[in-house]
């Protein structure tokens, strides 16, 4: 009789690796090992797209026109700046070769979080205040009268 041989066997040493033992303490698991799955290493790119995102020196250029145009009345590009240049806000020290790009991203959460806090204050005090706050002041701030004040109720 003739032998046959199996494709699928190898005549290449191999290897195995024993199975960790449960309950050892040296046994790594990577589902149980840590609780969160977050990688904590630095950023290797500047922006949230990662390799399909720009260059540094593009990042630099882009940060810095979001960082200006946000004080030309425009304060939610800060947020967006933030958005975008994630990585730099998360990991501070990855990105020592562009100090400028990570003070631009700074910039713009500042800018951003001083916004947000005066507006909110802004709409707090117009909401809980009224009339009982301004007393008769009230009714020149209020726009919900002005039609009524310039006579253009008439005109309908």
């Amino acid at each position: 009789m003739e032998e046959i041989s199996n494709p699928l066997s190898s005549n290449l040493p191999t290897t195995t690796t024993p199975l960790p033992v449960p309950g050892a303490a040296d046994a790594i698991n990577p589902l149980t090992s840590s609780p969160s799955r977050r990688i904590t290493g630095p950023a290797k790119w500047p922006t949230i797209d990662g390799p399909l995102g720009l260059s540094h020196q593009d990042s630099v250029a882009y940060a810095r026109r979001f960082f200006n145009f946000g004080f030309f009345c425009l304060p939610f590009l800060w947020a967006v700046n933030c958005f975008y240049f994630w990585p730099v806000l998360r990991h501070p020290n990855s990105h020592n070769s562009h100090p400028l790009l990570r003070r631009y991203v700074v910039g713009s959460a500042i800018g951003f979080l001083l916004f947000a806090v005066i507006l909110s204050s802004w709409s707090v005090t117009f909401m809980i205040g009224g009339n009982q706050l301004f007393g008769p002041v009230w009714d020149k701030l209020v726009m919900y009268n002005v039609a009524e004040r310039y006579g253009l109720t008439e005109l309908m």
